[in-house]
C-alpha cells in the first residue's frame, strides 16, 4: 500500500506531464527562449567581465632604423616628436572612465587622436567620436554628445591601454572640442573629455 504523500507526488507528476505536452506550454517556452536570446545579444552581459587591452606606440615617434653594418651606415634623420594640439582628461558618464585624450599633429601634417592610460568598461558597439557638444558632468552628460556635429573615428580598439585614431583631414578641430566614447547600441556616453 502506497503512502498518501507518495500517491499525491505521483499525481503531481502526471499533471506536470500533461502540462508539458500541451502546445501552449511549448509556445511559451519558445517565446521565452527568443526573448532571452535577444536580451543577451543586446546587453552582452559577459562583457562586464572582459577586458581588451591595447598598447599602441605614439605615432611618428618610432625609433630610428639601425644600420645593418658600420660600413653601410647612412646618416639617419631624427624623427620629430608629434606636436600636441589639444588634450583633456576623461570624465565618467554611464561607466567609470579615466585616461587622457590628446590631439597630435604628425610631421607630415596628419592629425591623430591618442588616448593614453585609458580605462573603461567593455561594452557592445563602442565608438570613438569627436563632438561639438560640451562635456557635462553626471547624468546630464550621458545623452547630449550626439546632439550636434559628430565625426566618428572608428570602433574603440580596447577598453584599457593606449590607442591611436586617425582624424580625417576634413575634421574642423576648432568646433569639435570633445572626445566621446559612445555606445551606439544604447545611445549613451561611457565617458568624455573636453579638448583644450
Amino acid at each position: 500500500m502506497l503512502s498518501l504523500g507518495y500517491a499525491l507526488f505521483l499525481e503531481d507528476i502526471v499533471k506536470m506531464g500533461a502540462l508539458l505536452r500541451h502546445p501552449a506550454t511549448w509556445v511559451v517556452v519558445a517565446l521565452g527562449a527568443i526573448v532571452c536570446a535577444v536580451l543577451l545579444y543586446l546587453f552582452q552581459p559577459w562583457r562586464v567581465f572582459t577586458t581588451v587591452e591595447v598598447n599602441e606606440a605614439v605615432p611618428g615617434a618610432a625609433a630610428p632604423r639601425q644600420p645593418v653594418s658600420r660600413e653601410a651606415a647612412e646618416p639617419v634623420e631624427p624623427v620629430a616628436a608629434p606636436k600636441t594640439l589639444a588634450e583633456g582628461d576623461f570624465i565618467s558618464h554611464e561607466h567609470e572612465t579615466s585616461g587622457v585624450a590628446k590631439v597630435l599633429e604628425l610631421e607630415g601634417g596628419e592629425r591623430v587622436l591618442r588616448i593614453e592610460d585609458f580605462h573603461t568598461s567593455d561594452g557592445p558597439d563602442l565608438r570613438v567620436w569627436l563632438s561639438d557638444q560640451p562635456v557635462r558632468e553626471g547624468t546630464d552628460g550621458w545623452f547630449n554628445l550626439d546632439d550636434g556635429k559628430v565625426v566618428e573615428l572608428g570602433e574603440l580598439k580596447g577598453n584599457k591601454g593606449n590607442a591611436n585614431y586617425a582624424i580625417p583631414a576634413s575634421a574642423d578641430l576648432d568646433s569639435l572640442t570633445s572626445v566621446v566614447i559612445w555606445c551606439r547600441r544604447f545611445s549613451v556616453s561611457f565617458g568624455a573629455a573636453t579638448l583644450a
